[in-house]
């Protein structure tokens, strides 16, 4: 399932309520711990998409069924800006520029790849993984890396 999405900030809440109202027959409860992430990834990747790239973009999203109880969801941005994603070093005070730090420490996968003129920028996210991750308490807590670049040079 896809949604266009123009180059528009507003955008960002409609991509939100879209993907929320998808996750309704997918067998992913509104609370589950795999729920809010995937709208947090979504609400990264769109806004990359509208405010970096200034162009039109596609989200796709691919949601298990309902009966698949261990399963993949994969989240995909396509856009016609051929800039490849840099995850920027921030201070603290920055307001933004934490995009893909955020897809990195909370998708399981996520990368990027040439389409046609333009991009795809996608993640994913084991459910199962989510499941365990929300059981078991977390002992390093910013222990992700962007690429090869500590957190703490991204401002996690």
């Amino acid at each position: 399932m896809q949604l266009e999405i123009r180059p528009d900030p507003a955008e960002v809440g409609r991509a939100r309520r879209w993907a929320r109202s998808r996750l309704a027959g997918s067998g992913i409860g509104d609370d589950e711990p795999l729920a809010e992430t995937l709208i947090l990834l979504v609400s990264e990747l769109v806004t990359n998409a509208v405010v970096h790239t200034g162009c039109p973009a596609v989200l796709r999203l691919s949601l298990p069924g309902a009966e698949a109880g261990e399963a993949t969801v994969r989240l995909e941005v396509a856009d016609r800006s051929d800039r490849a994603p840099v995850p920027r070093c921030v201070d603290g005070e920055a307001t933004g520029g934490r995009g893909l730090a955020l897809v990195d420490g909370l998708a399981d996968r996520w990368g990027w790849s040439t389409e046609g003129a333009g991009k795809r920028i996608w993640c994913e996210l084991d459910r199962c993984a989510q499941a365990h991750e929300a059981a078991a308490p977390r002992g390093d807590g910013i222990g992700a890396q962007v690429h090869g670049w500590p957190a703490a040079r991204v401002g996690a």
